[in-house]
């Protein structure tokens, strides 16, 4: 899966250091789509970032893209690690692959750091970075950066109903009604799209390293897979349906650490994010709805690569229950949109 043999001469060659030809490499926990590794050798510690193993879905796991967007956005004032080396021939592991610097920071997944955020202002704050960091992505200059090409802007919302929709149909292994009839409502009720900017396609607490002492800054944004040029609010519905509130049930691929006392809701990163863009907002159930299909897809997904032994060994709970669960969150939501 990583070839230190092969990695640790690259690296060395790409870096000026020859203390980086002898390296070790071990899988960080949590990733459920790419693979992440840390790459230790006696010069430091790099990230190395790879496809999962078997059989990929079309347009998944593009590891040019990850670098690509993360090189761009480099210069400005979104936090992203620095690209330090990038194979997409797969010369190096058998598959693309490309490595990155380690930023220090903390992901917080279902519980914070001991000592981190601990009261209400410090939870507000992680809140707030969050969403603050998002709206400087959404108003990232795409020319300016050389991105015009990341993506097609036009008629974005129906391509990705259809793509989801495809992906889809690709990964079920049974039928889910819950599932089938989302998509189809999203299809049918598209709001006018609202502009196009750089879009994350994943953005979430725990794809994002939070400063080491300061929980009012994000440290680096992760996990560019699914970035592209779209419709910001595609991003905003993300993030909410990932912000779990007091009292709702806990995801099984998910962390909910937004879950307990202190956290702020869904309507303060709303207003947060309105203040900080000026964007209309008047159709955000849709948005919202339509990440609960994109998740259940992504579920879906997941479950077909566990179930084929391409995910490290990694599992995931009762995958099943969590896509049914998340459309029927979706149809829901949509409804009280209409």
């Amino acid at each position: 899966m990583v070839r230190p043999d092969r990695l640790g001469p690259a690296l060395a060659a790409r870096l000026g250091d020859d203390r980086w030809r002898t390296c070790t490499a071990t899988l960080v926990s949590g990733g459920k789509s790419n693979l992440t590794f840390e790459v230790a050798s006696p010069a430091g510690v790099v990230v190395l970032r790879r496809p999962p193993t078997g059989a990929l879905l079309p347009s998944a796991h593009d590891m040019g893209r990850e670098a690509r967007v993360q090189r761009a956005l480099r210069p400005t004032d979104v936090p992203v690690p620095e690209i330090l080396l990038e194979d997409d021939t797969g010369e190096i592991l058998g598959a693309p692959c490309y490595v990155m610097e380690r930023v220090a920071g903390h992901v917080i997944r279902s519980r914070l750091p001991e000592g981190y955020a601990g009261s209400p202002a410090g939870k507000v704050a992680i809140a707030d970075a969050l969403v603050d960091v998002l709206a400087r992505l959404h108003a990232v200059d795409i020319d300016a950066v050389g991105l015009r090409g990341h993506g097609r802007p036009e008629g974005f919302l129906e391509r990705q109903i259809r793509r989801w929709t495809g992906q889809w149909e690709r990964s079920a292994t049974h039928e889910v009604p819950a599932v089938d009839e989302l998509g189809r409502r999203l299809a049918a009720t598209l709001p006018p799209s609202y502009g196009s900017a750089v879009v994350h396609g994943d953005y979430r607490l725990d794809n994002c390293l939070m400063h080491p002492t300061d929980p009012g800054r994000v440290a680096a944004v992760l996990d560019w897979e699914l970035s592209t040029l779209g419709d910001p609010l595609t991003d905003l519905g993300l993030l909410l349906f990932y912000w779990r509130e007091p009292g709702e049930r806990e995801p099984s691929l998910t962390p909910a650490v937004t879950r307990t006392p202190g956290f702020p809701g869904r309507a303060h990163l709303v207003e947060r994010y309105a203040a900080a863009t000026g964007a209309d907002l008047q159709h955000l159930g849709f948005y919202e709805a339509f990440a609960h299909f994109k998740f259940a897809v992504i579920a879906q997904g997941i479950a077909a690569r566990v179930a084929a032994g391409a995910m490290a060994g990694q599992h995931f709970g009762d995958l099943d229950g969590e896509v049914v669960a998340t459309a029927e969150a979706g149809l829901a939501r949509l409804a009280q949109e209409g």
